[in-house]
């Protein structure tokens, strides 16, 4: 994965339209794999037996798993954000496979901006494409992150959710 972003993101410096800065991952490897099922003890053979895969699953070969997709995802939210905000929600649908030897990218997409009392919501539509693929698009989504005000407190933690549609008292 790329470097870690340590800088703090806040409210302010972001407008609708702005692009994220890109998390490229890969080439994922099967050792990738391997250590992703070590770790959560998930041993479905799509992610280790390339002749199972292939012949009685019908699948191209290894395929990385969702859950490690999905920790991609995540690390991008939170490493842009920064320390002091928090990656409240995130939600996408896998549409296409991820093959060992892939590389993808994680993107993301200032869609609305919301003022609330104590910190502001930035709405992102989100991505993954996997470079050379077609279709490019894995995993499109959204996301809402707090992100605290420039000279502002950070956003509380443990966060604490708006208790109603807070885009309602936007429009």
């Amino acid at each position: 994965m790329s470097a870690v972003m340590r800088d703090q993101r806040h409210f302010e410096d972001l407008a609708v339209g702005d692009e994220l800065p890109v998390l490229r991952v890969g080439p994922l490897t099967s050792a990738h794999l391997m250590r992703w099922s070590a770790a959560i003890e998930n041993w479905h053979k799509i992610h280790y037996d390339e002749k199972f895969s292939i012949e009685h699953e019908k699948l191209p070969g290894l395929v990385v798993k969702g859950t490690l997709l999905q920790q991609f995802i995540t690390t991008f939210l939170k490493d842009w954000a920064g320390l002091e905000s928090w990656s409240w929600k995130a939600k996408y649908q896998f549409r296409a496979s991820v093959p060992v030897g892939s590389i993808v990218e994680i993107w993301g997409r200032v869609k609305r901006k919301l003022e609330l009392a104590d910190y502001g919501l930035i709405e992102l539509d989100i991505g993954m494409r996997r470079i050379g693929a077609e279709p490019p698009e894995a995993a499109p989504g959204s996301a809402l992150v707090a992100l605290p005000y420039r000279g502002g407190k950070a956003v509380p933690y443990p966060f604490v959710a708006p208790g109603d549609d807070p885009w309602s008292r936007a429009e």
